[in-house]
């Protein structure tokens, strides 16, 4: 299934160095969140979580 990012806010930590290896995170309007690496220039894939799904990864962190 294809993620909708259109007009997506991409956002990435301000603890990110400049050497481009981040990931970015969008929260989406449906209440999804959208991750995606920053090396790809915005054409790479998008991954996609629910809510609680990302909650789940936060809190495993």
């Amino acid at each position: 299934m294809k993620v909708d990012v259109t007009g997506a806010m991409w956002r990435k930590s301000t603890h990110s160095g400049p050497d481009g290896n981040c990931v970015e995170v969008a929260f989406l309007g449906n209440g999804d969140v959208a991750v995606r690496d920053t090396k790809d220039n915005g054409v790479g894939p998008v991954l996609a979580f629910s809510p609680g799904e990302w909650d789940a990864f936060l809190t495993g962190l």
